[in-house]
């Protein structure tokens, strides 16, 4: 038997396309302004002082005023780390997160520099960050009781006065989408993410989580050169 055909959207002439389409941009332009007004409030939240802590990278231990790189403002990505595991078993979602975001070349031209926390030991870290070939800084926070530094699964942001550093915004839940332009691009497509959560019409293609990971890795570190399968006896030179 032939295997089901999944379902299409459906077909209509151009005028009713347009029409449709005039009703969703309604809707959306209705967002963006939302968006826009939510933002307006983010810029007047106030701020909390973080007392000084001290991280470590990769020349040893740095203070939080010295990763903000001379600039007044900063945005971290904190990623979860679970011990002890090889780089296949890290977090699917930070890794890809962290890889949808190339530079922050823009950031850093508006006077915002980008770096990344997590609560790994840097001696793990540092090997993971390598093999990924990311370009952003890595710190590490172990030891660090704060909640407004440590922790993962979010992005924070940072305002500096002088000596003083204040944490102005901080995301959690889904917040974290903010970094991931790859979600932003699937939303606009007929099939969307794919997953089960979504609100699909009836018959549509679900295949839960099946971009985060793939293979037994998460799907970005298909893109390093010379990996290889989890299970292959080949992959040691890529997977400690």
């Amino acid at each position: 038997m032939d295997a089901p055909r999944t379902p299409l959207p459906p077909i209509v002439d151009g005028e009713e396309w347009d029409r449709r389409r005039a009703v969703l941009l309604a809707r959306e332009k209705a967002h963006t302004r939302e968006g826009d007004a939510i933002a307006a409030e983010r810029r007047r939240l106030p701020m909390t002082e973080i007392d000084p802590v001290t991280l470590r990278g990769p020349s040893g231990e740095i203070s939080l005023l010295d990763v903000f790189d001379g600039r007044d403002e900063l945005v971290v990505y904190k990623h979860m780390w679970f011990d002890g595991q090889p780089f296949e078993g890290q977090c699917e979602g930070c890794t890809i997160s962290i890889w949808d975001f190339r530079d922050a070349v823009y950031l850093r031209e508006a006077g915002v520099s980008f770096a990344v926390f997590t609560e790994g030991p840097y001696e793990e870290v540092a090997p993971f960050r390598e093999f990924m070939g990311y370009v952003h800084p890595w710190y590490s926070t172990r030891g660090i009781s704060d909640p407004a530094i440590a922790g993962g699964g979010m992005i924070a942001c940072y305002l500096r006065d002088g000596d003083r550093v204040f944490l102005t915004y901080e995301t959690y839940g889904r917040g974290v989408e903010t970094i991931m332009s790859s979600l932003h691009l699937l939303d606009l497509t007929p099939y969307g993410r794919r997953e089960e959560w979504e609100d699909s019409p009836e018959g549509w293609p679900v295949s839960p989580h099946s971009f985060w990971r793939s293979e037994g890795r998460p799907t970005a570190q298909w893109t390093r050169p010379g990996v290889t399968p989890v299970h292959s006896h080949e992959h040691a030179h890529v997977h400690p």
